[in-house]
C-alpha cells in the first residue's frame, strides 16, 4: 500500500482550483495534486482515482456536484476522449482568458518579465468550423471501412463523422470519400500487422476560393480500381481541383510518406490572404485557421512599423506568406526556409503576385542569416515565426550580434516564446508587448506575437 493521500479506484470528492496548460483541472488532497479531464475551476465533483504516482496523480469525474458558471453543453463527448477540443466545456470567453492567463504566467515564471504588457487574446466571432485541412485516419472497424480519430494514448479509432471545428465542407467530403471507398471495397490499413492499404484520407480547403484539395493517404502505390474512384470523386464533390496519392510503406505513426503521385490536376490549391494569392501544395505548412491568419499578420504588419526603407528577413518562412504579406510596405524581404519544397513555392508565390522584392533562401536559419551578413545584407527588421521547440540558442546569439532594430516573434507556443524572450532581453532588446491570438478555438493551443526593440 502507498502512502499518498489517496488510493487507485477510490471514490472521493474534491474541489477543482485550477487549470493546467493542457486544459485539465486540479483538485488537492492534503497538498497532493490531482489532475482530472473535463472539470473546471470552482467546481465540486466526485471522482474515481484512476493512477497515483510519486509526485500527482489522475482522477475521472463520476458526478459534477457543483458546476461552474463557465461550463457550457459540449458538442460531443467524443472529442473529449480524442483529445480535438479538449476545451468545449468551457465558455468561450472563459477559454479567451485562459490563454491570456497562459502567456502572463510564462511571462513571469520562465521569461522573467513580469513587467510586459500581455494584452488580451484576440478571438473569434465564432469559434467553430475554422480549420481549413483535415487529417483523417482510416481502419476496418466491426468489418467496415471507418473514419474519426484515435483516442487519446491509444491506436483505438472512435468513428466520427462531425468535426464542428473543421470548415462543414471538409466534415462532408470526408464521409463522401469514405463511402466511395466502401463502394469499392478498398481495404483500410490495418497497423498492428502493417496490411491493407488506405491509411488517411487529407483534405485542404482554400477559404476564400473554395478550392478543395484530396490527398489520398496508402501503404502501396496501387489503388484500385482509380479509374472509378476519381470520377466519383469529381461528381461528389464539384470543389475538387486536385486529387493526390500519398505512398507511406513504412510501419509509423507519420502520416505523409516520400512518395506522391498526382491523380487529378495538379499537386496544388490557391487560397489567398489580404489580396495575395498562395499555391498550396499537399506537403505545404500553411496556417489552418484562415481568419485568424489575416488578423495575426496584420498583427505582425503594425509590429514591423514599414515605411519603405527597410530590409525584413523572413525566418521560417515556409511558402513565404509573412514575408510576401509585407513585402509591399519593405525595400527588400529575404525569406529562409530549411524545407527545400516549400523555398520553391515561395519563389512560384511571389511570381504568381509579381513580387520582385522578395528573395528565397534554403537552409537553417542559424546558417543562412549570417551569410546574408557576409554580402552586407543587414536587416532592420527579422521576422521569426518557429516551430514549436522555439529558436535554437545559436540563433538568438546570431540575432544579439545582428542587431535588427525591430524583431518580431510569431510563436505557437507560449513556453519557447517565454524563453527566448529573456535571451533576447539580456541580449540588449526591450520586449514592448505580446499579443496572444487564439488560432485554435476550443483547443488549448494559443499564438502569440511579441514585439522586440533594440535597445
Amino acid at each position: 500500500m502507498n502512502n499518498f493521500p489517496v488510493q487507485k479506484n477510490e471514490t472521493i470528492e474534491v474541489e477543482i482550483i485550477d487549470l493546467t496548460h493542457e486544459g485539465m483541472g486540479v483538485a488537492k488532497v492534503d497538498g497532493y495534486p490531482l489532475f482530472i479531464e473535463d472539470a473546471l475551476p470552482g467546481e465540486k465533483i466526485e471522482i474515481k482515482v484512476l493512477k497515483t504516482g510519486k509526485s500527482f496523480g489522475y482522477g475521472k469525474v463520476l458526478t459534477i456536484l457543483k458546476s461552474s458558471e463557465d461550463r457550457v453543453p459540449v458538442k460531443d463527448a467524443n472529442f473529449t476522449k480524442v483529445g480535438i477540443s479538449p476545451l468545449q466545456h468551457l465558455a468561450y470567453s472563459a477559454q479567451l482568458s485562459f490563454k491570456t492567463n497562459q502567456v502572463k504566467n510564462v511571462m513571469q515564471r520562465i521569461a522573467k518579465l513580469p513587467e510586459v504588457p500581455v494584452l488580451d487574446t484576440i478571438g473569434m466571432s465564432n469559434p467553430w468550423g475554422y480549420r481549413n485541412k483535415a487529417q483523417i485516419p482510416v481502419r476496418k472497424i466491426e468489418g467496415k471501412l471507418e473514419t474519426g480519430f484515435f483516442r487519446k494514448n491509444s491506436h483505438q479509432l472512435i468513428p466520427l463523422e462531425h468535426f464542428y471545428i473543421q470548415d462543414p465542407k471538409i466534415d462532408d467530403a470526408i464521409i463522401k470519400i469514405r463511402d466511395i471507398m466502401r463502394k469499392y471495397s478498398v481495404k483500410p490499413y490495418n497497423e498492428s500487422d502493417n496490411t491493407g492499404n488506405l491509411r488517411h484520407i487529407v483534405v485542404r480547403r482554400g477559404y476564400h476560393t473554395g478550392q478543395m484539395m484530396i490527398v489520398l493517404i496508402t501503404r502501396t502505390p496501387k489503388l484500385f480500381p482509380t479509374s472509378k474512384i476519381i470520377p466519383d470523386i469529381l461528381e461528389t464533390l464539384p470543389e475538387v481541383v486536385s486529387i493526390v496519392q500519398n505512398v507511406n510503406s513504412k510501419k509509423t505513426n507519420v502520416i505523409f510518406g516520400d512518395e506522391t503521385i498526382v491523380l487529378h490536376g495538379e499537386d496544388q490549391i490557391i487560397d489567398t490572404i489580404f489580396d495575395l494569392k498562395f499555391e498550396i501544395s499537399s506537403r505545404s505548412f500553411y496556417q489552418v485557421n484562415p481568419i485568424q491568419t489575416e488578423v495575426m499578420y496584420n498583427k505582425v504588419k503594425e509590429y514591423a512599423a514599414l515605411t519603405g526603407n527597410e530590409i525584413v528577413v523572413d525566418a521560417y518562412c515556409g511558402i513565404g506568406t509573412i514575408g510576401l504579406t509585407l513585402a509591399k510596405e519593405a525595400k527588400h524581404v529575404y525569406g529562409i526556409e530549411v524545407i527545400e519544397e516549400a523555398v520553391k513555392n515561395a519563389e512560384s508565390n511571389a511570381k504568381l503576385n509579381s513580387i520582385e522584392n522578395a528573395t528565397f533562401t534554403a537552409g537553417l536559419v542559424e546558417d543562412a542569416l549570417p551569410r546574408l551578413l557576409e554580402q552586407e545584407i543587414t536587416p532592420d527588421v527579422v521576422i521569426v515565426d518557429p516551430p514549436r521547440k522555439g529558436l535554437e540558442v545559436s540563433l538568438v546569439e546570431t540575432l544579439i550580434e545582428t542587431k535588427p532594430q525591430r524583431i518580431v516573434y510569431v510563436s505557437c507556443n507560449p513556453a519557447t516564446l517565454a524563453r527566448d524572450l529573456e535571451l533576447l532581453a539580456e541580449g540588449g532588446y526591450e520586449v514592448k508587448e505580446v499579443q496572444p491570438i487564439d488560432n485554435f478555438p476550443q483547443t488549448t493551443h494559443i499564438e502569440s506575437v511579441a514585439l522586440l526593440i533594440k535597445k
